[in-house]
């Protein structure tokens, strides 16, 4: 018989003993397969090697951590902000999206080797209980979200600097040249982000017919330059100037000769916005919503499309342009292309409204290669909130939400950069982030730790052997991208 415990005032606290995981399947001839969570050192993510490699030629995360504010009391801390955003930023990359998953990632070795843990072992850990965890779990990283509005909550004590945010994003795409490009085309556009909840900022929206957030984006060249939350009962291109305003000039002060052109559809083909462009000599190329007037003007283009169609049962096309101005909300006349198109379903008529002249872009030429390209950034926004998490914006407070937005982002540019200086002249040159993720990133390692090295045995079998030396070949000759102001 066990000894009975007696109940005291004083607490009993008993250790508690962990049973590992057990999982029995379907017998091989006379076999059994029985599966456990016992293997030690052994890492799921042994190709996040490669994303050391890219924040050791870009420094973007230890830019991203300055721009945090630590106020805690550095003498009683197991883990800087920094190895904290790492963590946090490395962990959504490899396709870990909720801070729960932290709990047991916290003893992944590779992963502290990665974050640059001074002891990845966690060996040396002060509390008993961590020891052999060298990372942080959920609720110390919780304080990089959960910061507070006011006050001096001693156990959140990490705030951030949103201005100083932004002109990093901005600062990574310009020190991602090693020259001055001619003319650099960058676009605007607003997706739905749905809402967890009865969550701060929650608005019902009409057109995505759901509650809902309306984050605004901005790329250039596949880099994220902007990424801000905002509630869903604005205009889509609310803020778009504001965010012109500061952006343009932090570009011509590194490009003085750089020729921009703003993109967008047609929520962004606004009086306000196309008169900043004018007056501070920034191009535009916009979609134009249609309308009877607009289509009163393409009729005999339309009739043309519809011939054309009938003759050759292939969709017809036949642009035209025009000078036009709105009733009441433009301010002067402008350029619209038009394109009068024919399909099986019958007519598709199309209108974007520009300043670039007619002689160094024709109609067809301005249509198909600059206009339609921006399909690109829907991809690249699709990446950052499918692949990245960006949607994961469940909780309560607004700026808790936008901060996870930009762990997201950042999260897709270090793969973005694995992209385009690792995968050039690759299979993956152009793969999508969590194709680069299942093929890259997700090999079995066992990791050892030693005094003076730390091995990573990768799998045998894994597929992609030449593609992940080659990638890691890439990186190294690239060599630091750092700034240059």
């Amino acid at each position: 018989m066990p000894q009975q415990l007696k109940a005291t005032k004083e607490a009993v606290f008993l250790p508690t003993e962990c049973t590992p995981q057990v999982c029995h399947f379907q017998s091989l001839n006379k076999r059994d397969v029985v599966a456990e969570f016992n293997g030690g050192k052994i890492t799921s993510d042994g190709g996040a090697l490669l994303l050391r490699e890219v924040e050791k030629r870009t420094g973007m995360l230890k830019r991203f951590s300055e721009c945090f504010r630590d106020q805690r009391d550095l003498r009683l801390i197991e883990h800087s902000k920094e190895e904290l955003i790492r963590q946090r930023v490395y962990a959504l990359a490899l396709g870990y999206e909720d801070l729960n998953d932290h709990d047991e990632l916290r003893a992944d070795y590779l992963l502290a080797t990665i974050v640059e843990k001074a002891d990845p072992s966690g060996q040396d850990r002060r509390c008993p209980e961590d020891r052999g965890k060298p990372l942080a779990g959920k609720s110390t990283l919780n304080r990089l979200e959960l910061y507070p509005d006011k006050g001096a909550d001693k156990y959140k004590r990490i705030s951030v600097d949103g201005k100083a945010v932004q002109d990093c994003l901005v600062d990574i795409f310009l020190d991602s040249y090693p020259e001055a490009p001619k003319h650099i085309i960058v676009d605007f556009d607003a997706t739905d982000d749905p809402v967890h909840g009865n969550q701060e900022g929650r608005f019902f929206h009409g057109y995505y017919n759901s509650y809902c957030y309306l984050p605004l984006y901005v790329f250039c060249d596949g880099f994220c330059l902007h990424a801000e939350l905002r509630p869903s009962n604005i205009d889509a291109s609310e803020g778009t100037v504001e965010v012109l305003e500061w952006m343009v000039p932090r570009i011509r002060r590194r490009w003085p000769k750089v020729e921009i052109v703003v993109r967008g559809d047609s929520g962004f083909a606004r009086d306000r916005i196309m008169d900043w462009c004018e007056e501070h000599e920034v191009d535009y190329v916009f979609g134009l919503a249609r309308n009877a007037r607009l289509i009163r003007r393409i009729e005999s283009e339309l009739e043309q499309a519809r011939e054309l169609y009938q003759k050759s049962r292939q969709a017809s096309r036949v642009y035209s342009e025009f000078e036009y101005q709105t009733l009441d909300s433009w301010s002067q006349a402008r350029r619209v292309v038009a394109k009068a198109e024919y399909l099986a379903k019958g007519s598709n008529p199309r209108f974007i409204v520009t300043s670039l002249p007619e002689q160094k872009f024709p109609m067809s030429y301005l249509y198909e290669e600059i206009y339609c390209a921006r399909g690109d950034l829907e991809n690249r926004i699709k990446e950052q909130q499918l692949a990245l998490f960006a949607d994961r914006t469940s909780s309560r407070a607004m700026r808790a939400n936008q901060l996870r937005l930009w762990f997201s982002t950042f999260a897709y540019l270090l793969i973005h950069q694995l992209r385009r200086l690792g995968l050039q002249a690759t299979p993956l040159a152009r793969a999508q982030c969590d194709t680069i993720r299942l093929k890259l990133f997700k090999i079995g390692a066992v990791v050892k730790v030693s005094v003076r090295r730390i091995f990573a045995s990768l799998a045998t079998g894994y597929p992609y052997q030449q593609l992940f030396c080659q990638a890691n070949e890439n990186l190294q000759r690239a060599g630091p991208v750092l700034s240059s102001a």
